[in-house]
């Protein structure tokens, strides 16, 4: 049986980005590779619970260009509103700007920007 093992997206700033997905999203660092055989930088970044990976791609001589809308991840939270306080309290901008409206019924959602302008779709879980 074949398994989905991790999505790669490549960072502009390997530090800035493991400190994003870290301390506002909850991931924690798995491996760290200094050198790959093609000259990349390399961390895997585990959600707790989860088995798919996050990889965070930095090379000195690749320059980033994440074009809108190119593509998002999607994390599930417990409780959408204290998660994006907890954000919004950190600096980070949630949008659409009315979905505390928007959303009030059915799965509640929101999005957020990390730091090289890849979406992060925040979707609440819960009983359903």
């Amino acid at each position: 049986m074949n398994r989905f093992l991790y999505t790669r997206i490549r960072v502009g700033d390997l530090d800035r980005s493991i400190e994003f997905y870290c301390k506002h999203l909850g991931f924690r660092v798995k491996t760290r590779t200094d050198q790959s055989p093609s000259g990349n930088h390399i961390v895997h970044l585990a959600l707790p619970g989860n088995e798919h990976l996050l990889e965070l791609c930095w090379s000195e001589n690749y320059e980033l260009k994440v074009p809108e809308d190119l593509m998002h991840l999607a994390i599930g939270v417990p409780d959408l509103i204290a998660t994006c306080d907890t954000l919004e309290k950190a600096g980070i901008e949630i949008w659409p700007s009315g979905w505390r409206k928007e959303f009030i019924t059915g799965k509640k959602m929101a999005f957020i920007d990390d730091p090289d302008g890849y979406e992060v779709e925040l979707l609440e879980y819960g009983l359903e």
